[in-house]
């Protein structure tokens, strides 16, 4: 592992955006490079399943985005899976920032957030061929809901969290 792949990126801001925030291209091309790379042309298609509302208030869902110096290199969002379940999609992090700890981030930050708003249960779902990603939700206490010993090559490949719940703090939550 290279030095830089092990060096922490300081002044890292957690930003909350819409899909719509120009600093979320850079994150839907390399998304939509990576997927169709993996898994060929059609795969770019995931990108555009979901109407970008979705991934904003009240239909359950926030972009983030992690700056560094003003520019993304991490990010991710969630959308409402069901009443008390937050779907987590486009986990991204940049081909020239990866191996340090981002996506990681971006995950817990998304838990949070999707906490906050009520929801008990984060529900995602990843690729066969995206051996980083399913390292990453294991890593991070995701439970699969299919049978990781036998390695499918069709996916998706669903995983499961059950967040806490958070403190109250008085306020409605509008899920």
């Amino acid at each position: 592992m290279s030095s830089a792949a092990r060096t922490p990126l300081p002044g890292l801001t957690v930003v909350h955006v819409p899909v719509s925030d120009p600093r979320v291209t850079p994150l839907l091309r390399e998304l939509g490079h990576e997927y169709s790379t993996r898994y060929g042309s059609d795969a770019r298609t995931e990108l555009a399943r979901y109407p970008d509302e979705e991934f904003t208030a009240p239909h359950g869902g926030v972009l983030l985005l992690l700056l560094l110096g003003g520019e993304p290199v991490a990010g991710g969002a969630f959308r409402r899976y069901d009443a008390k379940t937050a779907e987590l999609k486009r986990i991204w992090t940049h081909s020239a920032h990866r191996r340090r700890g981002l996506a990681r981030r971006v995950v817990a930050e998304l838990e949070h957030e999707a906490g906050t708003r009520g929801y008990r249960r984060i529900y995602l779902t990843t690729g066969p061929r995206q051996p980083e990603a399913l390292g990453l939700y294991l890593a991070t206490g995701y439970t699969p809901l299919f049978a990781p010993q036998a390695a499918p090559e069709a996916g998706p490949l669903p995983f499961e969290k059950h967040l806490t719940p958070a403190p109250r703090t008085g306020k409605a939550t509008d899920l």
